[in-house]
């Protein structure tokens, strides 16, 4: 049976025509590339939740924007409600792995696609306008 559904946060950081993405340590998804983000503690607001994430994972400072959209990840073991935001950074952009993250870089925007991304991103960042079609 699926657990409970659990609300997550992911930050979508640019830097010119980069963003940042983090290797996934843990489950789900270990081994692929994510954009950093985690789930809600009790009683931490949305954007708190961002800020600390991506601290945790990237040890990069940031302030919390708009939302960019949502995403729903369901299999046997999970099911995230993740609500993804856009954020500036605030301090220096030099991204360390950290938390959960195995690795954590800056890619070109048109390289993302081409890594092994965890299911369902791709899509995402192409239909909320972070990565720009191509042909």
């Amino acid at each position: 049976m699926t657990p409970r559904p659990q609300v997550a946060v992911g930050a979508i950081v640019r830097r010119a025509d980069e963003l940042l993405l983090i290797r996934r340590g843990r489950a789900p998804g270990a081994g692929r590339w994510s954009i950093p983000g985690g789930r809600i503690e009790p009683g931490e607001r949305l954007s708190d939740a961002v800020e600390r994430e991506l601290l945790e994972e990237t040890g990069l400072t940031a302030t919390c924007g708009a939302l960019v959209g949502h995403a729903e990840r369901i299999d046997d073991a999970h099911h995230y409600v993740i609500l993804d935001f856009a954020v500036s950074l605030t301090g220096d952009s030099t991204a360390i792995a950290g938390s959960d993250a195995a690795d954590a870089r800056w890619v070109a925007l048109g390289d993302v696609a081409g890594l092994a991304l965890v299911e369902g991103l791709a899509e995402f960042l192409f239909e909320h306008g972070v990565l720009p079609h191509t042909g």
